[in-house]
């Protein structure tokens, strides 16, 4: 298998897999359907695509000469986490307001990959395992394959919410998506607590 097949396995790898970037835009998806999520994905992609190659570049070296520094961004990831979780459950379901077509926000999907203690992982593990010989045209080619294959994994959850949203009209039964979705957020934070 080529380097650069087996980056992109990586990056699919823990691109698809569910974590809180992607059940945001679940939500999204079946809220405001898959054009306005989009920004949530760029946002979230373009989020992690830096973090990675920062992490490439350097950044690492930082976290960790100050350890402190990342249990500041762990603790700020899981109060970022329950906040949307809160704001996910005191949604009041209602598809067809005014506020329902905007969506979420480019910054906010970078801010949940800065934050996104998954996130992190990925990006220190996979730069220790592609770059580690610090080779920057490798950090390069590393973020350019990963910010393809993480676009279009996020993008893949947007698009089964949006797929969604036909069968959601009633807003019990986006209160009920989006309170599940709180759920496994809150989940995924108090997970990350007890790591």
């Amino acid at each position: 298998m080529s380097t650069a097949l087996s980056m992109a396995a990586f990056a699919l790898a823990t691109s698809i897999t569910p974590g809180p970037v992607n059940i945001v835009a679940l939500g999204a998806g079946a809220r405001y359907g898959l054009r306005a999520s989009l920004r949530h994905v760029t946002g979230a992609t373009v989020g992690f695509a830096l973090l990675l190659l920062l992490i490439g570049l350097g950044l690492h070296e930082l976290l960790a000469q100050w350890p402190s520094l990342t249990h500041a961004i762990e603790y700020a990831g899981v109060a970022f986490l329950l906040y949307v979780a809160w704001k996910l459950a005191t949604d009041d379901g209602r598809i067809d307001s005014n506020r329902s077509a905007r969506g979420p926000r480019l910054l906010t999907g970078a801010a949940m990959q800065w934050l996104n203690p998954k996130a992190w992982l990925a990006s220190v593990a996979g730069m220790g395992a592609y770059a580690a010989s610090g080779d920057k045209a490798i950090v390069w080619q590393f973020a350019a394959i990963y910010f393809v294959v993480c676009y279009a994994s996020i993008a893949c959850w947007a698009w089964a919410g949006a797929s969604l949203r036909q069968a959601l009209r009633e807003p019990s039964r986006v209160r009920l998506v989006n309170r599940a979705m709180a759920l496994l957020l809150a989940a995924s934070a108090f997970w990350l607590l007890l790591e």
